[in-house]
């Protein structure tokens, strides 16, 4: 009955981790949008930032998650932690609501599985907006220009996947080389 329970618990799980990972956006780039507009444009830029962050933190062993270069630096758990947080900036700012600091803990799955959505939901959003300058960042009274956005998480969010991309390489689990950045897109075998 034991071996039963652990074959079933075994099989639910692969069946759920093969259906969240085929579910996920940002494998490769959706297609490009025919029209050049501020939101055309953003969005592209934050599905850009999807696809390399998908990548960064596809395969990641515990090892991977835990490196870090020297004392000084953040783990790789860290750093998708710390884009899972920029993430949720730009799609509240698409969304129009505060940025309240959660308290709520994720593991590594789900950091992905939220981060990949929330970037794809900002993206949809945007890309079917005609002004973009409605969507400020807002914290509290503060309300910051959508400008921020684009020098702030989405660069920072970008800059960090780089590190994760790095970081990898050192222990052990480069990226998938089939990857071609300029495409958005992942060469077949």
């Amino acid at each position: 009955m034991k071996t039963l329970s652990v074959l079933l618990l075994y099989l639910t799980t692969t069946i759920m981790i093969s259906q969240t990972k085929t579910n996920l956006p940002y494998f490769e780039l959706p297609e490009a949008s025919k029209n050049f507009t501020a939101g055309t444009v953003a969005a592209r830029q934050i599905d850009a930032l999807g696809f390399r962050f998908y990548h960064a933190t596809d395969g990641l062993t515990q090892q991977d998650l835990e490196f870090k270069p020297d004392d000084d630096a953040k783990t790789s758990s860290e750093t998708i932690k710390h884009i899972y947080e920029l993430s949720k900036i730009v799609l509240n700012s698409t969304l129009k609501q505060d940025n309240i600091k959660s308290q709520t803990v994720l593991d590594f799955k789900q950091l992905r599985t939220q981060t990949l959505l929330n970037l794809k939901q900002a993206a949809d959003i945007l890309r079917s907006s005609d002004d973009i300058s409605q969507y400020v960042i807002i914290f509290g009274d503060n309300t910051i220009p959508f400008w921020n956005n684009i020098n702030g998480p989405i660069s920072d969010s970008i800059w960090h996947c780089g590190q994760i991309a790095s970081f990898r390489r050192m222990s052990g689990n480069p990226i998938n080389p089939k990857l071609n950045h300029f495409t958005g897109t992942v060469k077949k075998d």
